[in-house]
């Protein structure tokens, strides 16, 4: 008798030390209202990851993209074809910062929402939970995007191995409604350094340094598609000026007045880029005086 109450007891609190432990596991993330929203963010806290929707998405369209025909021409190609449930590649994006690698995926989203395609922005941080975001977006009717912006690892920085096993790399083949579209100003997303392509056999006592240079290739080399972005000339920076500032409604008078100051504020910023040229267009609005309404 004193025996089955002591094991009685036992399991008892056996059962109560599971009941504490499970409550400190993290849940599984849960599936979001998916007719909330066309965009998502991943987010974490306390272990616990789950997709936000993002309410008000970025507007910007593929027109308000100046001087990167190309660019569009080939992310709309692909994209158009993953949406029509055909073969496609997941895309890196490289090159200058400002250039607009970031915007021309935005405005691929609002270009082919309405032909079911949704976009989940993930960090860099928090690339280690993509296989339980796949778990979520398999079998969904929607096509997804997942977007990593501006990615870049340092050395020792071991999260890239989990994209790399998403991209071309697990047992597991990806589901076929989901690809990855990432921006980058490095062209091989890790640090690459002159002593890597030393002509010795060792490098910072590594017997075969060779291997260290493949390693990192390999992660940019598993993106079917590469699309480069280059420095903005000076009509390139102006054009891209122009198109904002009619859209903020300046003047167009006031526009072709304000093309030095324009070229002089990208000089103090010490770049021409797309974003420069946008950030000036702000200030040049801002500083127009609202047209007066009309009394009777």
């Amino acid at each position: 008798m004193t025996e089955s109450l002591n094991l009685e007891r036992l399991l008892a609190r056996a059962e109560a030390v599971l009941g504490r432990l499970e409550a400190t596991l993290p849940l599984p993330p849960a599936a979001p209202d998916w007719e909330s929203a066309v965009a998502f963010r991943w987010r974490k806290s306390q272990h616990r990851g789950w997709l936000q929707a993002v309410r008000h998405p970025h507007p910007i369209r593929l027109a308000d993209l100046e001087t990167i025909d190309d660019q569009k021409e080939r992310i709309v190609a692909n994209t158009r074809q993953f949406v029509a449930g055909r073969s496609a590649n997941n895309v890196l994006l490289t090159g200058s910062r400002g250039s607009g690698k970031s915007s021309l995926v935005k405005a691929v989203l609002n270009e082919f929402s309405h032909r079911g395609l949704r976009l989940i922005e993930v960090d860099k941080e928090d690339l280690i939970d993509l296989s339980d975001i796949l778990d979520l977006l398999e079998g969904r009717p929607e096509k997804f995007i997942i977007f990593c912006d501006d990615l870049s690892f340092e050395a020792g920085e071991t999260s890239y191995k989990a994209l790399k096993s998403v991209l071309d790399g697990s047992i597991a083949a990806p589901p076929d409604n989901v690809l990855i579209y990432a921006t980058s100003n490095r062209r091989h997303l890790m640090p690459e350094y002159f002593s890597e392509n030393l002509e010795t056999h060792t490098v910072n006592d590594e017997i075969r340094p060779g291997d260290t240079t493949e390693e990192k290739v390999s992660l940019s080399d598993r993106f079917g598609l590469w699309i480069s972005f280059y420095p903005f000339s000076q009509d390139d920076y102006l054009a891209v000026f122009q198109h904002w500032a009619r859209e903020l409604g300046v003047a167009p008078e006031v526009i072709a007045a304000s093309e030095r100051e324009a070229l002089n504020w990208s000089l103090g910023r010490g770049s021409r880029s797309g974003r420069v040229a946008w950030q000036f267009a702000k200030d040049l609005a801002g500083r127009q005086k609202p047209a007066r309404k009309k009394t009777r």
